[in-house]
């Protein structure tokens, strides 16, 4: 079997000794006789499983106790909504980051809940990028202030996170685990897991104790993370399946370790990034300061030359290069598993390319 190079912004390329596991326990997990996806979320196998995963992440994160870390349903965009639902009262006003077309959805879906002031907006910037601290301007008691750690679509990420009296939340769907960071900085963490963690269908999220209380009573109980806190993630049936790929992840990224996957990913983006940087033919659609390691965005010439780039790499096993259809051009996703040769073989498909095209 051959196995394509997979630049999809997500679902995205998984690592393949999980994929190898994945294979062989599929039919018959632990001598049970039935596959993970089979067995009840209450039997002690798959409890088992679902507490690795749980504290494989705390580990990862460096949370102490003071963290509840769940798993949920519905993805970041369930937790546009159930943030605000949480987090902020009738009476308060939540500030906002508005750096690409994910902080606008989430932006959208708060305002649907109640009161949010924009403390920076960067969307329509070209190049793409991310505020400078002095341009965000708080609200006076803010309930939280919200970021989004990497934005996939524009291809910018903040490479200093910037700080905040209010508690200060982040959809780090993109790049959790991609590279260090100081997670007690933040009160609440979440991350939808089909990009660096798992397969679509299950999200993270981390939260200080402090704030679990805080949903309104009027919050339907399974819509509140005290609820799912205090039940270990187990309130209702979770996504098993999706939380064992991720317990099997975990364990791959603790094995290689965070620094390492950092430079590793750095070094991957570097190498597109010169080649696009290398000549006129090339442009960058991200702010040199800003340019993501997750989501690598360019354009060519002509938006002929980007439908040749990405039907030609297509045919040369390279998929999933099509920038997305808000903002065209190319965009190469090469998030934790995907591998440096074929970074390697996009690098020199692109010289040729130019060489032909150019």
């Amino acid at each position: 079997m051959s196995r394509v190079y997979n630049f999809s912004a997500g679902p995205a390329t998984l690592p393949s000794t999980v994929l190898e596991r994945v294979r062989d326990e599929l039919l018959d997990f632990q001598g049970l006789g039935m596959s993970i996806a089979e067995i009840s979320h209450r039997d002690a196998a798959y409890m088992a499983v679902h507490q690795a995963a749980l504290d494989g992440m705390r580990r990862l994160l460096g949370l102490a106790d003071d963290y509840a870390v769940l798993f949920l349903q519905g993805g970041a965009t369930g937790q546009f909504a159930m943030i605000p639902m949480n987090l902020l009262p009738p009476e308060s006003m939540a500030d906002y980051v508005n750096s690409g077309s994910w902080a606008a959805k989430a932006i959208a879906e708060a305002r649907a809940v109640g009161t949010v002031h924009v403390a920076a907006d960067t969307s329509q910037d070209r190049p793409g990028r991310m505020p400078k601290p002095e341009e965000i301007e708080t609200s006076a008691d803010a309930a939280y202030l919200h970021i989004t750690s990497n934005e996939t679509i524009g291809g910018v990420q903040w490479k200093t996170f910037p700080r905040s009296s209010a508690p200060l939340v982040v959809d780090m769907s993109s790049d959790i685990l991609s590279r260090p960071f100081d997670a007690s900085a933040f009160d609440l963490i979440y991350a939808g897991a089909q990009k660096n963690i798992s397969i679509a269908g299950v999200t993270m999220v981390a939260i200080r104790n402090d704030l679990l209380d805080r949903a309104p009573a009027t919050v339907p109980p399974i819509l509140r993370y005290a609820t799912h806190a205090a039940a270990n993630s187990m309130s209702n049936t979770p996504p098993c399946f999706a939380i064992y790929l991720t317990s099997l992840v975990v364990e791959w990224i603790e094995t290689l370790g965070v620094e390492r996957l950092y430079r590793q990913n750095a070094e991957k983006a570097a190498k597109v990034y010169a080649a696009i940087d290398a000549t006129g033919f090339y442009t960058g659609a991200a702010d040199v300061a800003c340019r993501s390691d997750m989501n690598i965005t360019f354009n060519l010439p002509n938006e002929d030359l980007d439908k040749a780039f990405v039907a030609k790499a297509a045919a040369n096993d390279m998929h999933g290069l099509k920038g997305h259809r808000s903002v065209g051009g190319i965009r190469a996703s090469v998030y934790n598993a995907f591998p440096v040769e074929g970074v390697d073989v996009l690098v020199a498909f692109m010289k040729e390319f130019e060489r032909v095209n150019g």
